[in-house]
């Protein structure tokens, strides 16, 4: 077996994950490689890691020729891919190893076992683990959804197989909505393939942590409960999951096992389960990666879950892994409003002050000053608190809450502040169990937050700290790098930095903002705001991820046209009338402004004119 390696280990990632992979590289001992864009380049991450080089223009964390390159370029014996990105790709995974660096993941051959929903639920049912009913080949018309919903009952979720995140799930209640979807329109100009599944309304989402290493050895690290969702993103979860029924830790450590052992999986995942009020365990899905929630599962059990990674990526033994003990919460503290059904909020974060003291961890990759744009995940931070017990947990959190302070953009601090003062939730339902499920926030926490009139705090103007001695982060030769010079000598006195990063690093130095403004690329608003019926321009700031219509295309109204993607929703833009395409000016993987011309359209009539 070829001896592997993990001591420059590069970070195809951002954020907080990013720097997360980066402070447990230090602790080993190792070199931490980051690539950063343009955006990035003030990033906590960037300041931490040993190296931080810019990837080349135009390319991005999605791009796994740029990263490799990257990687043989800087001598890195190993890749982290963190979550997101280029985490579940095979084939970059594949390309790794055959570039003879170490893979921190499973093998491709896994992955692809694992990797989409279709290819899950046929390892599942070889595994002898049961997934939610559905149909596991592809869905590619109304007839099929509506031949399983008379046998099953409605509503049903048709889902993308490469969907991930939540991403790519449709929720249909009647034929009337299966008929009109735009799914299938979807899939079929490049969406990915879809599968059907009975959407379950009342369950909670419980998961295992999971790690297995190459020498067969596999633990649950923990249980986790995760059922706390607004449209399949999770926004808190707990561990170990509370108020199982008797005997359940066993059905899921023998189900995990399973799956894990079907693929020969190394490395750790995440095995995913609905729980029904009636006690049926229905398999959603494997994640073949670290997962946001990770911290919660360290917290219960004092283990290094990356630590974890690296070693068994190199070929080392699980090891024992301690019985978890305490209980320990995760609040997602995301850029998204609940007076307004968690709409996004963007801007500029004008006032940053994160809680501490007993059980407090903050997971983060912003500080004061940056800007919050639609491009990336709209999370900020984690705060992972940690109690003895369940109780002392969810008052720890409460306090840590209190001491939060985000201004500049709207959070969603007050959605959690609301769950933690619901006795659904803090107290054990008297069936047994937990009184909420999945559908729990929105059909009755959002509701009972919803505020017409509300409102984000405008962004204040960033502070300004005057100083004999100001610090630049610089690019030189592609590598990122500080310079501290005195006040004055550039031209003008004070911080370049904003005053932020001095306060989080004390040295005296700052992160200004980050993030990547308007794309202002191509035709813009005003085409648009004029009114002119033959542009199709985009609702919001966000990324196109697929166009599904070429010029000279003639297309009817209602047809889909381009699919765009903000803060992992996805939007789709449809002909408002018959027409022509007469130009798209803008391509996929583009971001683009609000206002920003997707389609010039050119009206039917004018086809005689021709």
């Amino acid at each position: 077996m070829t001896t592997r390696s993990a001591n420059r280990v590069l970070i195809a990632n951002r954020g907080e994950i990013a720097l997360r992979v980066v402070r447990t590289v230090r602790d080993l001992g190792g070199t931490s490689i980051l690539p950063y864009t343009p955006e990035d380049l003030l990033s906590p991450a960037a300041e931490l890691a040993d190296e931080a080089h810019a990837l080349s223009e135009g390319s991005s964390y999605t791009d796994a020729a740029a990263i490799l390159d990257l990687a043989r370029r800087t001598g890195a014996d190993a890749i982290h891919p963190g979550y997101g990105f280029l985490s579940e790709r095979a084939d970059f995974a594949r390309a790794v190893m055959d570039a003879d660096i170490t893979w921190v993941g499973p093998s491709p051959e896994a992955m692809e076992a694992l990797g989409d929903k279709m290819s899950a639920r046929a390892t599942a049912e070889r595994a002898g683990v049961a997934p939610v009913p559905g149909i596991t080949d592809s869905v590619t018309g109304p007839d099929a959804v509506i031949d399983f919903a008379s046998a099953h009952g409605y509503p049903v979720a048709l889902k993308r197989t490469d969907g991930g995140g939540g991403r790519g799930i449709t929720v249909l209640a009647s034929e009337e909505e299966v008929r009109s979807t735009p799914a299938f329109e979807a899939a079929a100009a490049g969406g990915g393939a879809l599968i059907l599944e009975k959407f379950v309304t009342a369950a909670r989402h419980i998961e295992t942590q999971c790690a297995r290493d190459r020498h067969g050895a596999f633990a649950v690290v923990s249980t986790r409960d995760c059922t706390l969702q607004r449209r399949n993103q999770k926004l808190l979860e707990e561990a170990p999951a509370p108020y199982l029924p008797e005997g359940l830790d066993a059905r899921l450590t023998g189900a995990s096992r399973r799956l894990l052992e079907a693929v020969d999986y190394v490395g750790v995942a995440t095995c995913e389960f609905l729980l029904t009020p009636d006690g049926d365990l229905w398999f959603l899905e494997v994640n073949p990666r670290l997962q946001v929630e990770h911290c919660v599962s360290e917290e219960v059990t004092g283990v290094d879950l990356v630590e974890i990674q690296l070693r068994i990526a190199v070929g080392g033994r699980l090891g024992e892994i301690p019985a978890p003990r305490g209980h320990s919460v995760e609040l997602r503290i995301t850029c998204e409003d609940p007076a307004r059904s968690l709409a996004p909020s963007t801007g500029a974060i004008t006032r940053l002050r994160w809680p501490a003291g007993p059980g407090v961890r903050i997971e983060s990759g912003v500080v004061e000053g940056d800007v919050v744009t639609p491009v990336f995940d709209p999370m900020l931070a984690k705060i992972v608190v940690t109690g003895s017990d369940r109780d002392q947990a969810l008052r720890r959190a409460r306090r840590a809450l209190h001491e939060t302070v985000v201004e500049g953009v709207t959070v969603c601090t007050a959605l959690h502040e609301h769950v933690l003062g619901r006795e659904e939730f803090t107290a054990a339902d008297p069936r047994g169990g937990l009184g909420v499920t999945t559908r729990w926030i929105e059909t009755e926490v959002l509701p009972a937050l919803a505020d017409p009139d509300a409102a984000g705090p405008a962004p204040a103007p960033a502070p300004d700290n005057p100083r004999t001695r100001s610090s630049y982060v610089i690019e030189l030769n592609g590598r990122r790098v500080r310079l501290t010079v005195p006040d004055g000598i550039l031209g003008g006195r004070g911080p370049r930095l904003g005053a932020g990063f001095a306060a989080a690093t004390g040295r005296g130095a700052a992160q200004p903002l980050r993030g990547r403004g308007p794309a202002g690329r191509g035709p813009r608003a005003a085409e648009a705001a004029a009114g002119d019926p033959s542009v199709i321009a985009a609702p919001m700031q966000a990324i196109v991820t697929r166009i599904c219509v070429e010029p000279g295309r003639r297309v009817s109204e209602g047809d889909l046209l381009v699919v765009l993607e903000s803060m992992k929703m996805e939007n789709y833009v449809h002909a408002p009338a018959d027409a022509t395409v007469a130009d798209i000016p803008v391509s996929a993987g583009r971001t683009v402004a609000a206002g920003e011309v997707l389609v010039r359209m050119r009206p039917a009539r004018s086809e005689q004119e021709d």
